[in-house]
């Protein structure tokens, strides 16, 4: 073993992380596939598993490789959207039946029609922009994508290509893309779907021209003009959003100027409304899951296609909010399965084709997390228990005759891909004493280690030691859970808090992610305690532990990290008076809040690009938590940074930021450096001219962590051992 560096830090992928994604089994489940990469590298591939035999081959790779400072801007920003770092083959898709499979690249759309064969170039890059969200149609005979703002569909076997939409190019507009909203903050990535028959073609035309441009400089830039500048349309906190609608044309391209539009003022949900997700039902029909601006209401409805009109399935409504979902899953009779959180906590249930429900499938406070498979008979499932901390399959009988059956024992976190038709199954398991392994499990119960992380020589090399779980009470009484790195050696040590803090996450879990956290170890081994909590506020313990933040953001999130250090000092592990605390993001905002609002528990903090005041960042997310500006003054004001300036007074701050991030804009730090400049307050600043919200390259993250573990050694009195 040796110790850690910062040049380990910064370096991606982590030790142990690389695993097979995109796993996927062939229709007819005699294949496996999946994107795989060598240890150290993020370079994917594609690979091929014969199920019967465990021969394993690497598929040889269709077009052309480029780095990610040549991409377009669009694919650039795509990734930023997915948290994509890997190169080479990012994407593959399986056409529903058959034997194709579409590997889209940077010069074309590529096509395997058997994989065994070589791929062929459908459809080649040109001079008018990049093929984006490229999709085969069920039977793989078309390809569907967009370029220049319009839906196009190629045939797979000749490469001829029509467009189905029209409209939009040079107004604008965009038809069949799904809007900044929709993939940054709703988990919607696409805007258009092929029907069950491929006939037709749903999609969103998305218009933001009534949003003010949000321009971004790039300072950093050796040329100066439009190519050194991005102008996006950036839907603040109560402002204007993006007004989206659904239409359906046909897919051959006959009735690209006359779509047919779905009325979607079929229920009086409003037109200041979010188009959630978009599915085709069994029998044809559109199905929309339509979110109220203040997200306390879901309608899905189904319209028919060729008149537009639109019948309420199913109503969701909730006093907090409603959390969209991927858990939808028609069966070919019409009826679906369907996640609620009605009870407070996220269960599935089985509903009829008008909606009405048929009977709960899962009950209880363990928390469903994701829809695996489901069949005429059964659905496979992930969800919490025995705790929050671990995932595990289950599988319950749709009709009711029993209930849901663990399938997964190891503890850790499993994560799972089913084909129903054969039985054969997928487990992606990890721990925090194991980094992840892949295992092929036939129906018949034998299994196939198809991948193993601690295979990567840095595992052994660098012997990560996992943190040591523990629990923390709120002032409310709630039981969290937390995790310390300790140093060696007798305590009080130097404590600094590693924190994330907001909803839709969940920082910790039974797997290998807390033990890899590298600053984290760095950090141990320089002698200083490092400690996590999930605050409440965090996901997947049940809407009441998620909304205690509602709507006072910057609240009992802090209160529970001033906990978690309450209790380490309790117990001789924290130094009061040496305690820092880091994050980026949400994070960032909390490090800035915890030293603003609490500096008797904290002496200083690192905030990685940090919101400092909601009314500049985004709608969807902002609102579903705080509502807007006008509708809770004081909420906002109570949860801006700039509020608790003074507290900042006489405590140690260091703010980090790249000037070209779309997402938490540069602008929130400058604010908050307004603020400090006219309070007189000191402060640091490291700014990355040339990155956007999380740093990507692998020399700027290591001048970072140099930077951070010197900041928090000066600040904390902690000189190197």
């Amino acid at each position: 073993m040796r110790a850690l560096t910062t040049t380990d830090v910064a370096r991606r992928p982590l030790p142990g992380t690389v695993v097979p994604t995109a796993i996927r089994f062939s229709p007819d489940g005699a294949t496996l596939t999946f994107l795989s990469a060598p240890s150290g590298s993020l370079h994917q591939e594609l690979v091929a598993v014969d199920v019967t035999s465990g021969e394993r081959r690497t598929v040889p790779t269709p077009g052309a490789v480029v780095v990610e400072a040549e991409l377009p801007l669009e694919e650039k920003l795509r990734r930023e959207r997915a948290r994509e770092l890997a190169v080479g083959v990012t994407r593959y898709q399986w056409a529903s039946s058959g034997t194709r499979v579409l590997v889209p690249m940077t010069d074309g759309l590529w096509v395997f029609d058997d994989l065994g064969g070589d791929a062929r170039l459908v459809v080649a890059a040109g001079s008018s922009g990049p093929l984006l969200d490229a999709r085969l149609d069920d039977d793989g005979s078309h390809i569907g994508f967009v370029r220049d703002d319009e839906v196009h569909v190629a045939d797979v076997v000749d490469g001829t290509v029509v467009p189905v939409t029209a409209g939009a190019r040079g107004t604008g507009r965009t038809n069949g893309l799904a809007e900044f909203m929709a993939q940054e903050e709703m988990g919607r990535p696409y805007g258009f779907w092929f029907s069950p028959d491929a006939a037709l073609i749903a999609f969103c035309e998305v218009d933001e021209t009534h949003i003010p441009t949000y321009r971004i400089m790039h300072q950093g830039s050796d040329t100066v003009g439009v190519e050194a500048q991005e102008d996006h349309a950036y839907p603040f906190a109560g402002a204007a959003n993006a007004v989206v609608r659904v239409g359906v044309v046909a897919s051959d391209g006959s009735t690209a100027s006359s779509p047919v539009w779905l009325d979607l003022d079929a229920t009086d949900i409003g037109e200041d409304r979010y188009v959630g997700r978009v599915d085709w039902s069994p029998d044809g029909r559109v199905v929309v899951q339509l979110e109220n601006r203040e997200q306390t209401r879901l309608d899905v409805v189904a319209f028919d296609p060729a008149s537009g009109a639109g019948t309420l399935v199913l109503r969701e409504t909730s006093e907090l909010w409603i959390n969209l979902h991927d858990h939808l899953r028609f069966l070919a009779d019409g009826t679906f399965a369907w996640a609620t959180e009605r009870d407070g906590f996220r269960n599935l249930e089985l509903r009829a084709p008008d909606g009405s429900l048929i009977r709960p499938l899962t009950t209880g406070a363990d928390v469903v997390t994701a829809v695996v498979a489901v069949d005429e008979e059964s659905v496979w499932f992930t969800s919490t228990g025995p705790t929050a901390l671990e995932r595990h399959l289950h599988r319950v009988p749709l009709d009711g005759s029993a209930p849901p059956v663990r399938i997964t024992e190891t503890v850790g976190v499993h994560a799972s891909v089913v084909h129903t038709g054969t039985g054969h199954r997928i487990d992606t398991c990890s721990s925090p004493d194991a980094p992840p392994t892949v295992t092929l499990v036939r129906d018949d119960g034998t299994t196939i280690l198809v991948h193993d992380a601690s295979d990567d020589e840095r595992v052994a090399e660098l012997g990560l030691v996992p943190p040591t779980e523990r629990t923390v009470t709120a002032d409310d009484g709630t039981v969290l859970h937390a995790a310390v790195h300790l140093p060696d050696g007798p305590g009080p040590h130097p404590t600094i808090v590693s924190v994330y803090g907001g909803p839709h996450a969940q920082v910790l879990t039974r797997s290998w992610a807390p033990t890899v956290a590298l600053r984290a170890q760095f950090l141990r081994q320089q002698g200083f305690c490092v400690a996590v909590v999930d605050n409440r506020g965090s996901t997947d313990r049940g809407l009441a532990f998620e909304g205690a933040l509602h709507p006072r953001m910057g609240t009992v999130e802090v209160d529970d990290q001033v906990a978690l250090v309450r209790s380490l000092v309790a117990d001789g592990i924290a130094d009061p008076d040496r305690v820092g605390i880091y994050g980026w993001s949400y994070g960032g905002y909390m490090s800035a809040m915890c030293l603003a609002r609490r500096p008797d528990v904290f002496a200083a903090a690192c905030a990685g690009a940090p919101v400092t005041d909601w009314d500049g960042y985004d709608t969807h997310y902002t609102e579903r938590y705080m509502g807007t500006p006008s509708s809770n003054p004081d909420g906002y004001r109570d949860a801006s940074v700039m509020t608790h300036v003074a507290g900042l007074r006489d405590r140690r701050l260091l703010l980090i930021h790249g000037l070209i991030d779309e997402n938490v804009h540069f602008r929130h730090t400058a604010r908050l450096l307004n603020a400090l400049i006219a309070e007189g307050i000191d402060h640091e600043l490291f700014l990355f001219p040339d990155e956007r919200h999380v740093p990507r390259s692998e020399t700027d993250r290591a001048f970072m962590e140099d930077r951070i573990v010197a900041f928090f050694r000066d600040a904390l009195d902690h000189p190197p051992g």
